[in-house]
């Protein structure tokens, strides 16, 4: 199914306009569910209800309000908020140019495809060219319903990418955290860490190769029910034990990894020999399906 646009706007950079359409990159597959009444399954309402006047309040008569201190708030308008908006304007004029890498992820918010709009072909096709070889991305603003949104435009699989961003003051400040600074690394653990880092890496990203599981189990388990079939829960699954010592941890890991790729080699690894841990078993579905015989369980 072919996408469709979602905005269209122009980016701006010296004198040349590209008009463009966007489009979502994503969107969310997760499962959600309703709330129903167990008593007779319909699905609840909720109502909005002003405790000090204890009535059910229409929406019609809300207004919107900014804590200021404890239970203390300024009321805004509609009208107030709308004049306090950016300026209504699709220019998406780009400030700078910046090493993708300088940029850190942390920062981005959603992505957009961005596409050339009619007679924006080859300004669109130069300046997505002109950035992949540079190896730099635009930053920019640009106003989304009535918000300033910081962006960020880079070239991507033959084209450009819009990615909203986060404002610096809106990112927490990491050094609030603590990292394990005064824990004592013992001789060796750090070489055996980048052994297996270096087991486990591959050469390129396969999201393709991860899937939501649980997503998986609902929707099965959702289909089980819509047939009438009787869904029986599994006992919960044994938790992997936890080895204390990190640097028999280590050797564990690498072991189980080392003696796998051995195998079919036809030779061992330079670890010591200790016991193997429990390889993981592959997981059970959490729950089993029988049909109801004679509309009876």
């Amino acid at each position: 199914m072919p996408l469709h646009s979602v905005g269209s706007g122009t980016i701006s950079f010296g004198l040349v306009s590209i008009p463009i359409k966007m489009y979502s990159a994503s969107t969310s597959a997760g499962v959600s569910f309703n709330q129903l009444h167990a008593k007779c399954g319909s699905r609840i309402r909720q109502q909005l209800i002003c405790p000090t006047c204890n009535e059910v309040v229409d929406r019609s008569a809300l207004v919107k309000g900014y804590e200021f201190a404890k239970d203390q708030y300024v009321q805004f308008t509609e009208d107030e908020l709308k004049a306090l908006e950016g300026e209504a304007s699709k220019m998406i004029d780009i400030a700078e140019f910046v090493p993708l890498a300088d940029v850190d992820p942390i920062y981005f918010e959603k992505t957009y495809y961005l596409g050339p709009d009619k007679g924006g072909e080859k300004a669109y096709r130069l300046l997505a060219d002109a950035m992949q070889k540079s190896g730099r991305v635009a930053l920019a603003k640009f106003v989304m319903r009535g918000k300033e949104n910081l962006v960020l435009i880079r070239p991507a699989q033959d084209g450009l990418m819009l990615h909203t961003m986060y404002f610096a003051d809106e990112i927490r400040d990491f050094g609030e955290v603590e990292k394990g600074d005064d824990a004592k690394v013992k001789p060796g653990e750090l070489d055996l860490a980048e052994r297996l880092v270096k087991e486990l890496s591959s050469e390129s990203f396969k999201p393709e190769q991860y899937a939501d599981e649980y997503r998986g189990r609902v929707l099965e388990v959702v289909e089980s029910k819509v047939e009438g079939r009787e869904v029986t829960t599994l006992a919960p699954q044994a938790q992997r034990t936890q080895v204390i010592d990190l640097m028999d941890a280590l050797k564990q890991s690498l072991g189980k990894r080392g003696s796998g790729a051995g195998a079919k080699a036809g030779g061992e690894t330079a670890l010591e020999k200790k016991p193997a841990a429990r390889a993981r078993q592959k997981p059970e579905p959490i729950a089993r399906v029988k049909k109801v015989q004679g509309g009876k369980r």
